[in-house]
């Protein structure tokens, strides 16, 4: 680690290697309950785990500025729903498209999924984020004894 402005700043294997311990844990944990991941940010960078586990997966705002997180996706073969807007920095249209991953472009959205400066546009994103959430959800196959996987668990449908 080195430091910058007072915090540690880890190198990107050190990174990866401990979001990966940690999702590890928690999905093992579940004894082979876990029937999703979902990540934001540095949580995409479990793409990996997903990958060795065939596990489906959420990734909001991926890292598509990172090697590790890119290849991970491209080796993934369970489905896969990435989300990013337009104006994140860590999101790039084109490696996205190249996936083989459902994907959801949120036009001038920034890596917190916001509209600067707009909140009433910002709330409509988190609204269509949910909808194409539960939608990606609702296509994943799952054996009829454990049902449906939902974004809304109180949704009796």
């Amino acid at each position: 680690m080195e430091p910058t402005g007072g915090l540690p700043r880890w190198a990107e294997k050190d990174q990866i290697a401990w979001v990966e311990w940690q999702v590890a844990e928690a999905i093992d944990a579940e004894n082979g309950a876990c029937r999703l991941l979902v990540g934001k940010s540095l949580g995409t960078l479990a793409c990996g785990s997903a990958a060795e586990r065939s596990l489906p997966a959420v990734w909001l705002t991926p890292l598509l500025t990172s090697s590790h997180v890119v290849d991970s996706l491209r080796r993934t073969t369970a489905p896969t729903l990435l989300v990013g807007g337009s104006a994140d920095d860590m999101w790039d249209p084109q490696i996205a498209d190249s996936l083989p991953h459902a994907v959801h472009e949120v036009p001038a959205a920034d890596h917190a999924l916001e509209l600067p400066g707009d909140v009433a546009g910002s709330i409509d994103v988190l609204q269509r984020v949910m909808s194409r959430l539960d939608q990606f959800l609702g296509e994943i196959p799952t054996p009829p004894s454990q049902g449906r996987l939902k974004a809304y668990p109180s949704d009796k449908t």
